[in-house]
């Protein structure tokens, strides 16, 4: 009787993406928007507040992007020199790395027999693999991938300084500041939320820590725009 395979969901195996979307989007938002309202509250032209914002957006995406590609792909080198080593003292000593696999499954609580035995099979399997995994805590689906990585970044960050650009772009008249820290506000709430789910979490606590440093963020760029904005040149 053949039974179906059976596998639970597990948050962090997208640990790696949703870091680095869940950081772009907030940063976006965040950034864009305290620049918005910056030049809003410095009584700044439509003009000039549109192009702050979309410079923002452009210069805060690429940035993001290289960034992160930048540390992922140290990470990824690291990941390939401890490869390298490995897979060299496979060739040189392959009795006393299997005696090392065999040590780490006693440890982890195998028989000794039986850790041997598993050793043995992994190794026949896949050495480089089974030491990477157990004796490094390298996986294939944790591994760095700095290209996926930083367009996740440039993406996500794009999605969150969109809304703030696109105010600055359709809205005429009086009101954009607090049109920018209304949306601004709601959508750190979402994002907060919507990112402490994704990690497993209830969302409240993920909400209320991004509204903060959004807030403070929008209140001093709102005090900078106020103090040397054009009125007071």
């Amino acid at each position: 009787m053949s039974h179906p395979h059976h596998h639970e969901p597990h948050r962090s195996q997208h640990s790696g993406w949703l870091r680095a979307a869940v950081l772009g989007a907030n940063d976006g938002l965040i950034s864009t928007g305290s620049l918005v309202l910056g030049m809003a509250t410095a009584q700044a032209s439509s003009e000039t507040i549109l192009l702050t914002g979309i410079a923002g957006l452009a210069a805060g995406a690429l940035s993001m992007a290289a960034g992160e590609y930048v540390s992922v792909s140290s990470q990824a080198d690291a990941e390939q020199a401890d490869a390298r080593i490995e897979s060299r003292a496979l060739r040189e000593h392959p009795e006393l790395e299997l005696q090392e696999l065999t040590q780490i499954y006693i440890e982890r609580g195998l028989t000794p027999g039986l850790a041997r035995q598993v050793a043995e099979q992994l190794t026949a399997h896949d050495d480089l693999g089974a030491h990477l995994r157990d004796e490094v805590g390298i996986s294939e689906l944790q591994r760095a991938r700095p290209v996926q990585a930083a367009l996740a970044s440039a993406a996500s960050f794009t999605l969150g300084a969109l809304p703030p650009v696109l105010l600055a772009w359709l809205w005429r008249g009086e009101g954009l500041s607090v049109a920018v820290v209304t949306s601004t506000t709601v959508l750190l709430a979402v994002l907060g939320y919507l990112a402490e789910r994704a990690a497993g979490g209830g969302g409240l606590k993920g909400a209320w820590r991004v509204l903060l440093w959004g807030s403070l963020a929008q209140a001093a760029t709102a005090l900078i725009g106020w103090a040397f904005g054009v009125s007071a040149v």
